[in-house]
């Protein structure tokens, strides 16, 4: 009986080996998904800037409005200035697309001056013309981005206010090289609505810090007229300073609150 029962265990023994034989090798265990943080430029910011601006030449006109007046004309070139300010913004991008739509104020300092001598006058009896722009500036504008990551380029286009005083100061004649009617001297200042249109590039150091480089063209087409009569002649001679478009170039530091990645899964 022993060895009946020793025979049945070693026959199932060696059953169950050949069974297991025959499984199939145990699956692998599927490693978890991959996890990479994604950029966003999605947020809002807050930044400065350091920069320069310079200006096309302004053209003036003299004419009058009484007697036997010859219109003429000259232009003269305004000094460049510094500029700094801050930026207040916000950016979306949209999850999976490379585009970034926003919206930025900007504000800071900018001063301009120009003089010129009227070259039809002598020292003896002259007019001389000034200009100023600033001494602030501030600008609203919409913001449209391409991405790769971390880096960005833009455009920008809105609404520009400025400050811009003209004045001329001398003697009025009837005419280039004609007699004196009268000593003359005035100014005139508006704050100024314009529009701006540019662009630049913006690398993001990491989820909140970001620095950008940037170009503005500033539609300012000011022009600004001012008449003076003669005392001897009962002559009108009238003044217009017409002060053309400002370029800015900057560079800037942007902090953007809340930065995060977006994660993806593949």
């Amino acid at each position: 009986m022993k060895k009946f029962l020793l025979a049945t265990a070693a026959i199932l023994a060696t059953s169950a080996m050949a069974h297991a034989a025959d499984l199939p090798a145990r699956m692998p265990i599927k490693a978890p998904p991959v996890v990479a943080p994604v950029f966003s430029w999605t947020g809002c910011y807050i930044g400065g800037y350091v920069g320069g601006a310079w200006a096309d030449d302004s053209n003036v006109s003299t004419y009058s409005t009484t007697g036997a007046f010859v219109p003429y004309g000259y232009s003269y070139s305004n000094d460049s200035s510094v500029i700094g300010g801050g930026t207040l913004g916000c950016n979306w991008q949209p999850v999976g697309s490379p585009f970034v739509l926003g919206i930025e104020g900007e504000g800071g300092y900018l001063s301009m001056e120009g003089s010129a001598f009227d070259p039809t006058r002598t020292a003896a009896l002259p007019i001389v013309a000034t200009s100023k722009v600033g001494d602030w500036y501030a600008m609203i504008t919409g913001r449209l981005g391409y991405s790769w990551d971390r880096a960005m380029i833009y455009v920008k286009g809105g609404a520009a206010f400025l400050e811009v005083e003209t004045g001329f100061s001398g003697t009025v004649l009837t005419g280039p090289g004609v007699v004196a009617s009268g000593s003359f001297a005035g100014s005139t200042k508006d704050t100024v609505a314009t529009w701006t249109v540019g662009g630049g590039i913006e690398w993001a150091m990491d989820m909140n810090w970001s620095i950008k480089a940037e170009y503005m063209y500033i539609g300012l087409d000011e022009s600004q007229t001012l008449c003076g009569s003669g005392v001897v002649l009962a002559t009108t001679t009238c003044f217009s300073n017409d002060i053309e478009g400002i370029h800015t170039a900057k560079v800037g530091l942007n902090y953007r609150f809340g930065g995060a990645p977006l994660v993806a899964r593949y």
